[in-house]
């Protein structure tokens, strides 16, 4: 038959089908067939080499996160398949789509002792919201369509998808290559919240003398910022955000008070927290980094919860009112009710008291910020990216100290996923190769990845497929010789007591140079924006590596560290 296929091809030809576009991953024997299909067929599609299957699952995340479709990372069985586990379990934990497809040893050669055999159906079910491993070839466009529809609906997530060796050789069905056209992007086929709900949140809401709302990542994976824009501005409220939720409002919004909690939040950010007599999770799971360990909201505090998953309403907070449903069609209906109210005269005056709180906010880092102390201070940093990064420009951090630095104080200009990190886990690395699937996302804006050197050492391979891709992104090493979070904290915590958090000092730039990176090392704080200025222009790949104040000795905003 001429138009027969096999295993190999269908599974090309459904991604295909579901409009994906690149495809991050790194070969092995068992995805020879996977390749040759690949290779052989005409299609759109553009597959990245990468140096390390956890990068492959960073692009895919980064990819997912810009885009709003789904990222696709593979790689090889027994050690490529293990390789996968961190950036599919920070998808799934931060609700964006991920599929992570690994071939397989043969089906008949299970429980034969081949060569790198493991269970990956038991490996990755803790880490997915869906996943097997594919038995017969004629199962693999059925298993596909129900991987993208479990990670686009309801609260998306991450997949995996097994695929043996000998079925990419058998025969699948042509007639059987389709796609539903709704599960290439996300969020599918959204949910209205339930009649009434709308109308007991705006109730709460107006009862209330100092309400606050408090957004997560849900809010830009829904893209409901206009909706929260026109909510918080009509009614003058104050809106706080988790590091994964900033975007939900420009952080220059009269409305936007930044970042709250322990990390990336500050004193100030926090009274707001404190004196809010009724709290209005948007997107956000209430957390322990958001709410300092629920210090705040205190028990008692009035709470309204809008999430997607049922599951989050009332697991940390006893709630007045839940809207369960996508936050885009949920604060459209708030608005509407509104509307029908004609509301929308009343003030909480949150622009004026955010105002205020900023204003404490900006002196200290101000201050901060022109030190020309060296080693350079991180705030030095944050305000010398201000001065010269496009307004679109898209940042990548790493969880360790550029993170909160860049949280607590970095305005970024305009509303949606223009900052990036890895909060659900928070493996060091991740921004590395973070950046190149963000630049493939959205090549038109600049892409700049901030990490320590800790970091820097995780994933320093990948320069090499960013220098292949000529990606013209910009890496920031904030370079200190030590894994930062962990020696502060046993400064803040065990007296000072340093055990093992120190390694040699090394010059990251001479580094990225040998990989064809142009690249800086700055120590003098003078020469900082100068030499960022100059790298963020160049036409290619660019890194600075900065050698820093370290964390332990620094005004770090992070809460349990301060005062």
């Amino acid at each position: 038959m001429a138009n027969e296929m096999n295993g190999a091809e269908a599974m090309v030809r459904m991604l295909e089908a579901h409009g994906v576009q690149h495809i991050f991953g790194l070969c092995g024997d068992t995805t020879l067939p996977f390749y040759d299909a690949m290779l052989q067929l005409d299609h759109k599609m553009t597959h990245v080499l990468t140096r390390d299957e956890r990068s492959a699952t960073y692009m895919a995340d980064a990819y997912s996160r810009v885009t709003g479709r789904v990222g696709v990372a593979e790689g090889p069985s027994g050690g490529g398949a293990t390789y996968l586990l961190p950036g599919l379990i920070e998808a799934s934990e931060s609700s964006y789509a991920v599929l992570g497809i690994t071939t397989d040893i043969s089906v008949s050669s299970y429980g034969k002792y081949p060569l790198t055999e493991v269970d990956q159906e038991a490996l990755m079910r803790p880490l997915t919201k869906w996943n097997t491993v594919i038995k017969q070839a004629e199962h693999i466009p059925r298993m596909v369509r129900t991987a993208f529809r479990a990670m686009t609906t309801g609260r998306s997530g991450a997949a995996h998808l097994g695929l043996p060796y000998d079925i990419q050789y058998d025969s699948v069905d042509p007639s059987d290559v389709w796609a539903d056209d709704a599960h290439s992007s996300y969020p599918a086929y959204p949910v209205a919240p339930q009649p009434g709900a709308a109308e007991a949140a705006v109730d709460a809401i107006l009862s209330a003398k100092n309400p606050l709302i408090v957004c997560g990542g849900g809010v830009v994976i829904a893209c409901a910022m206009e909706e929260l824009d026109r909510l918080a501005t009509r009614l003058d409220i104050p809106v706080a955000t988790s590091i994964s939720g900033q975007g939900s409002l420009a952080e220059t919004h009269p409305n936007c008070l930044g970042v709250v909690g322990s990390n990336g939040g500050t004193d100030q950010t926090w009274e707001m927290m404190e004196a809010a007599d009724l709290v209005i999770f948007m997107g956000a799971r209430a957390g322990s980094t958001t709410t300092s360990r629920w210090e705040a909201p205190a028990p008692g505090t009035r709470i309204v919860h809008f999430d997607c998953d049922p599951m989050v309403i009332g697991a940390n907070y006893r709630t007045e009112v839940g809207v369960v449903g996508d936050l885009r069609l949920s604060l459209a209906a708030v608005n509407a009710v509104l509307d029908a109210r004609d509301q929308g005269a009343d003030s909480f005056g949150g622009a004026a008291a955010i105002a205020d709180i900023k204003k404490r906010k900006f002196e200290i880092f101000n201050k901060l910020a022109q030190s020309n102390e060296a080693p350079i201070r991180p705030e030095r940093i944050i305000d010398a990216m201000m001065k010269v990064l496009p307004l679109d420009a898209t940042i990548v951090s790493d969880p360790g100290t550029s993170c909160p630095y860049y949280s607590a104080y970095y305005q970024q200009s305009q509303p949606g996923r223009y900052f990036i990190t890895n909060r659900a886990h928070g493996a060091l690395g991740y921004s590395m190769s973070a950046a190149l699937g963000a630049w493939y996302g959205r090549p038109s804006s600049k892409v700049v990845a901030m990490m320590g050197d800790g970091s820097f050492g995780f994933t320093v391979g990948e320069l090499e497929t960013v220098c292949r891709a000529r990606a013209p992104i910009t890496y920031i090493v904030f370079s200190n010789a030590t894994f930062g979070w962990i020696k502060a904290s046993q400064y803040a915590d065990k007296g000072a007591r340093y055990y093992n958090v120190d390694f040699t000092a090394t010059d990251q730039a001479r580094i990225a140079a040998a990989y064809g990176v142009k690249s800086w090392r700055v120590e003098n704080p003078e020469d900082l924006e100068r030499v960022l200025k100059e790298a963020i222009e160049h036409d290619g790949p660019t890194l600075v590596d900065v050698v820093c104040q370290a964390l332990e000795e620094s005004n770090a905003p992070v809460r349990r560290w301060m005062g």
